[in-house]
């Protein structure tokens, strides 16, 4: 399973489908994994799109489980996270679907859709999936998962959401905004969109021509010359000292 995740990315799960079992009658092992050719690797995932950099990935990982693990597939989120190229999404994807144990996965759909129902204001997976855990039963996170990934390829897709015939239309906040809601526009523009709207605001204190208007100076104001390198001087034109004097009895 750790390899068909891997696979899976940029892919579907019919195309996955289509390669593993020829490539797991190739290699039946951790160790068969570890120590294969990686073109004749790529030859057998081509199909799945990113060959090079998944079969470069699964010698990899695969190494390191024969190599910490002995081959065998560790069952804790702590140790699957030691994997090399193993993150939170494909290890809850096998604490999940190989160990049975409750995982929320979060990809792209999950992410999506979770921000779509407003039930996380985050973009980081990691805090996302924290914000499903607290909202959810520790027995309904795995199927949770699974039921809006599904949900995500079929009804409510990233690009043509079909909030028109969606059976949770009625319940969804952002049914009502083709599934584009404000919130997620402004997190998408993030933080550059504010400086830039910053910037294209008309400064304070400007004149006509653009620049800045000189600051009015009154009597006892200091002023600076426009000569660099020249000393501040005060209003008199006297220098003015660059650390205060002794003090004078009085």
């Amino acid at each position: 399973m750790l390899v068909a995740t891997i696979l899976s990315a940029q892919c579907t799960d019919a195309q996955v489908n289509k390669v593993t079992p020829a490539l797991f009658e190739r290699y039946k092992t951790a160790a068969d994994f570890a120590s294969s050719d990686l073109a004749e690797m790529e030859g057998h995932i081509r199909s799945t799109g990113f060959y090079r950099q998944k079969a470069r990935a699964i010698v990899r990982m695969t190494r390191t489980l024969e190599e910490k693990f002995g081959g065998v597939v560790p069952r804790t989120m702590e140790e699957l996270l030691q994997l090399h190229g193993v993150g939170r999404k494909t290890a809850n994807v096998i604490i999940g679907g190989a160990f049975g144990r409750p995982g929320m996965v979060v990809d792209t759909h999950v992410r999506r859709i979770s921000q779509r129902w407003g039930l996380t204001i985050n973009d980081d997976p990691a805090k996302i999936e924290r914000d499903l855990m607290a909202l959810l039963p520790r027995e309904a996170w795995s199927d949770f998962s699974l039921r809006v990934i599904y949900f995500g390829r079929e009804i409510c897709s990233a690009k043509s959401p079909q909030c028109l015939i969606c059976p949770l239309k009625r319940l969804c906040p952002s049914a009502r905004f083709g599934g584009s809601p404000p919130w997620m526009k402004r997190r998408r523009a993030g933080p550059a969109a504010s400086r830039g709207s910053a910037a294209r605001r008309p400064a304070a204190n400007r004149g006509a021509a653009g620049r800045r208007a000189p600051a009015a100076r009154g009597a006892g104001t200091r002023g600076t010359s426009s000569a660099r390198g020249r000393p501040r001087t005060g209003a008199a034109g006297t220098r003015r000292p660059s650390h205060p004097g002794p003090s004078t009895p009085g």
